[in-house]
């Protein structure tokens, strides 16, 4: 088939199939960025958070009164930790000051020495004792586990926040690679929280995790910057953690909230959560952006189709008797679908090459503005594939309805 009539005639009524152009070119740029934050939103609502088999894991957000003393609260969470170890179908309990991704905790700012003006890192602080790596089924990659040795306690009614502070900690490997980027053993090394000496406290990494999400869970390196302080702080809030046998959760958390207030001396503000409900609640917003873009995704392919829809049926209708022309001069139904096609193969084509400078430059301003990265090439690649399909199948309809029309009556109602 000659290429050239085909690129005249539209050339000679360019205004409709420059629109259809122009429409493709933007469904491509938007559909290739959206698909790709898409991508990005949900591999980050999958990410591991540290803890082994989420669904086994659930823990109680235990508030005391606000005039509790620290020996007192000390002396609940070992009683309390105690009558839950005791509920069938749990296999280990720990008490904590808080929990990946449950979006409350506390963080520190730390430095490797006092020279540095500026924090290199605010990671989440874990206080907890032995057993809080092995009840959250943490790995550890290099070094070892806390130990009782290591605990250190504070009276905060009495105390200063660095008082006693613990001097061996566990960080997860993504803090480490901030704070010794491109070493390879980082235990036995120091690093500093706070200020200095007399504002802050040095402390020894005696052990790494490969990882452990932050309370926040941010995006990026910095949701798994995490420290497990062996530390005795008493806030008026405490975490009992708890796995729990496969399959058991539920019923075993219903269970130890049943024992600990029928043994509690006095009302007890307790509230139940798991680790999958943490998830769940973090990362909603990602997944209904996800789901948005999508749906925006669909809707552009189908107003795209629309228009390429209608752009053929307007040329068709347009064309009657130059059809029915070339039917009676012998030309076969195939050959009036062929001419069709390939004329709309060559508006989608243009539109998908104007269309990829768009992508990029789309994916250069968010990556410039929001910190997205690099908009890899496939994206790009599946997004014209699907357009160029897309465009083949919508003028389909309107090239078979004009391959079918009988000769005569083209010509008599042109």
């Amino acid at each position: 088939m000659e290429i050239r009539p085909i690129l005249s005639a539209l050339l000679r009524t360019r205004t409709a199939p420059l629109l259809v152009a122009i429409q493709v070119a933007l469904s491509l740029a938007v559909l290739a960025n959206a698909l790709f934050i898409v991508h990005l939103r949900l591999q980050a609502a999958q990410r591991p958070s540290g803890i082994a088999d989420e669904g086994t894991v659930g823990y109680y957000n235990r508030t005391f009164p606000d005039e509790s003393k620290h020996q007192q609260m000390l002396a609940e969470w070992e009683r309390e930790v105690a009558i839950l170890r005791g509920v069938p179908g749990v296999k280990s309990v720990v008490w904590a000051n808080q929990m990946p991704m449950s979006t409350s905790g506390s963080s520190s700012s730390v430095r490797l020495n006092e020279q540095q003006a500026q924090e290199l890192a605010t990671p989440s602080i874990y206080m907890a004792p032995p057993g809080f790596v092995q009840t959250l089924g943490l790995r550890i990659v290099e070094g070892r586990d806390i130990t009782e040795a290591d605990m250190t306690e504070n009276d905060p009614d009495t105390q200063g926040f660095f008082d006693n502070f613990p001097r061996s900690v566990l960080i997860t490997r993504a803090l480490g690679e901030k704070l010794y980027p491109g070493e390879s053993n980082i235990v036995g090394k120091t690093f500093l929280f706070g200020k200095d000496d007399v504002h802050g406290a040095r402390v020894r990494i005696v052990g790494v995790l490969e990882r452990l999400q932050t309370t926040q869970a941010q995006n990026g390196a910095e949701g798994e910057y995490s420290v497990l302080l062996p530390w005795r702080f008493t806030a008026n809030r405490v975490r009992y953690v708890m796995r729990t046998d496969p399959g058991q959760r539920d019923k075993v958390l219903l269970a130890g909230e049943q024992a600990l207030r029928q043994a509690a001396r006095e009302p007890m503000r307790l509230q139940v959560r798991s680790a999958a409900e943490d998830r769940d609640r973090r990362y909603r917003n990602e997944r209904a952006m996800a789901s948005m873009l999508i749906t925006v995704a669909a809707l552009l392919l189908l107003v795209t189709a629309s228009g390429i829809v209608g752009l053929a049926s307007l040329r068709v209708t347009q064309r009657r008797k130059q059809i029915g022309v070339r039917r009676a001069l012998g030309a076969r139904r195939v050959d009036i679908l062929r001419y069709f096609l390939v004329e709309n193969l060559m508006i989608t084509t243009t539109g998908i090459v104007v269309g990829l400078f768009l992508g990029l430059a789309l994916n250069q301003l968010l990556e410039t503005r929001l910190g997205l990265p690099k908009l890899p090439a496939g994206y790009l690649a599946g997004g014209a594939v699907a357009l160029w399909v897309l465009g083949l199948l919508a003028v389909w309809g309107p090239a078979a309805r004009a391959a079918g029309t009988p000769p005569a009556i083209a010509t008599r109602t042109a």
